[in-house]
């Protein structure tokens, strides 16, 4: 045996996990060979602090399940939030407020100084997709305010919304992260309200009777809709929408009314139940059929109940379509948010999809409903992100992992570009120098690491292909410590064994970081770790400011 592959899979997301910087240029000129880089080399100061970023980052995985202090310590970091970000837009609204939900519960247990079932990377999560909730709620309300505003006409312009800015939850610690999640999700649920109300009252214009000063009309109907307004406020929580209980019928069966006054108390409790958001065309239908039973109510009060029936399947169609239509603006926002996501000052940029984003900006600002083609392409650019991010993050723990082969066991570990886009990590495990060293390579989602040994491809003596046997034998050994450390670090890794005839050719080292490059690396990585509380990171931004994210 001298070789093994596997398909890592992300189990859960750590939430310190940066973006590494661009790969280095393969350019022989512009890359000096430099060799392999030693992790305990004490002359290098790369080594140490490689090392020591790479036990803290471990320390962190092994012993913060379960700890609600270790998860209060640790800030979120780039590469763990943009993905935390692309996994929420896959998801519906419901899974994303039962994010905020466990998010709520699980502070309520910290206050109580209980211990957390969940690891940090739980808790990190649902902190996560609840303020990615948050951001996609205010984006939403933002531009339907703004197209109300274009629009015009009564009741005049609706309020401005008094909303908080855009949660960044990377470099924010846990703590922090819920806290400003539980303020926004407070002054947008108030916000929300108020534009409700306002969107009722335009409704009520439009659904007044032709004489519309009868008192009891007026009472029932402002009754009907406070009732309907409380209701949607209760709806928005992230408890109901977890939930998602069966929304109740718009109408109540009554027996037919008896009188003229009956039916316009019914036909008020019947228009007062519409949605706040609901489409102004159906509502009119259902106020027409109102004033249809009105009418009929003159000659026969008893006929009036089947206006009042059309009325009450205009509002049910009318409820139906504003709840839709407000999850579609929702996830337009979220999708949007994640698609114009520009990578920290010094990482590598990820694909546009201005494609998409302009599909997205025309929802928004003009509330044009996406088509099933153009909700397809939608979703596979925001698909295709997400893929890209885990395929880095895979790399970064991979990375990672080789680093704490040698932290633990010893020997020599280091970092290089194949063509293309694969990744080699090199490890030379204590006796196995100067012959021999294990290459794990990274290439279009697989894993693979292979027996190397230096030289090119020729005739083996019979001695050399009995050490090439000997340290093939191990590989399976060093195969199950990376899988340990993998899983330990958050990676579902499971190696199949490849069955051929010795070990590989190769020159070690190929292709390796310049050092100049791997110590500002590695200051950078320690420097993160340090007292666990990084300093935050600087964020480019489509406007092209330079600013603090968190």
């Amino acid at each position: 045996m001298s070789s093994g592959f596997a398909l890592p899979g992300i189990e859960m997301v750590a939430p310190a996990v940066y973006f590494p910087p661009p790969p280095p240029p393969l350019d022989p000129q512009a890359l000096p060979h430099t060799g392999m880089l030693h992790l305990h080399d004490a002359a290098g100061q790369a080594s140490g602090h490689l090392t020591d970023a790479a036990g803290q980052l471990t320390d962190v995985a092994e012993h913060a399940a379960h700890q609600a202090a270790d998860a209060a310590l640790q800030v979120l970091g780039s590469l763990s939030g943009v993905l935390l970000v692309g996994r929420a837009a896959l998801l519906g609204t419901r899974l994303l407020a039962a994010g905020a939900v466990r998010a709520a519960e699980e502070q309520r247990c910290l206050e109580r100084r209980q211990r957390i079932a969940a690891t940090a990377a739980e808790q990190w999560e649902a902190a996560a997709f609840a303020a990615v909730r948050v951001n996609a709620r205010r984006h939403a309300l933002l531009a339907r305010v703004a197209r109300a505003q274009a629009l015009g006409g009564p009741p005049g312009p609706p309020p401005h919304p008094d909303v908080p800015p855009p949660l960044a939850p990377v470099g924010a610690r846990l703590a922090d992260l819920r806290r400003d999640v539980a303020r926004a999700e407070q002054a947008l649920h108030s916000a929300e309200r108020a534009q409700a109300a306002w969107e009722q009252r335009r409704l009520a214009a439009q659904c007044r009777l032709d004489e519309d000063r009868d008192d009891d009309w007026q009472l029932a109907l402002r009754e009907s809709r406070e009732r309907a307004l409380r209701r949607y406020a209760a709806e928005r929580t992230a408890d109901a929408e977890a939930g998602r209980l069966p929304h109740p019928a718009a109408g109540r069966p009554a027996p037919a009314p008896t009188d003229v006054r009956e039916v316009r108390r019914t036909g008020a409790r019947i228009l007062g139940e519409l949605d706040p958001y609901a489409a102004p065309e159906t509502a009119g239908l259902a106020a027409q059929a109102v004033r249809d039973a009105v009418r009929r109510a003159a000659e026969d009060p008893r006929r009036a109940r089947i206006h009042l029936t059309e009325a009450r399947k205009f509002v049910r169609d009318a409820n139906r379509q504003a709840r839709e239509t407000r999850e579609a603006q929702e996830r337009a926002a979220l999708h949007h948010d994640f698609l114009v996501y520009e990578t920290p000052e010094g990482a590598e940029d990820l694909t546009p999809a201005p494609d998409a984003v302009a599909l997205l900006r025309r929802t928004l600002d003009e509330g044009v409903a996406l088509g099933p083609a153009e909700r397809e392409l939608v979703e596979r650019r925001v698909t295709e992100r997400v893929r890209a991010l885990e395929a880095l993050y895979v790399q970064e723990r991979c990375a990672g992992a080789v680093a704490e082969l040698a932290r633990r066991f010893g020997g020599r570990a280091g970092l290089g570009r194949g063509a293309g886009q694969e990744v080699r990590l090199d490890w030379t495990p204590p006796g196995w120098d100067p012959g021999h060293w294990l290459r794990a390579t990274l290439l279009d989602g697989r894993l693979s690491v292979a027996t190397m040994y230096r030289g090119g491809p020729g005739e083996r003596t019979p001695q050399q292909r009995a050490l090439d046997d000997e340290r093939c034998a191990e590989t399976r050994t060093r195969l199950t410590e990376l899988e340990r450390i993998t899983e330990s670090l958050g990676l579902e890794v499971e190696f199949t064994v490849e069955h051929t005839e010795g070990a590989l050719p190769g020159v070690p080292g190929e292709n390796a970081l310049v050092l100049d490059d791997l110590i500002g690396e590695a200051e950078q990585l320690a420097d993160a770790y340090q007292d666990v509380l990084p300093r935050p990171a600087r964020h480019r931004h489509a406007d092209g400011g330079d600013r603090r994210a968190g």
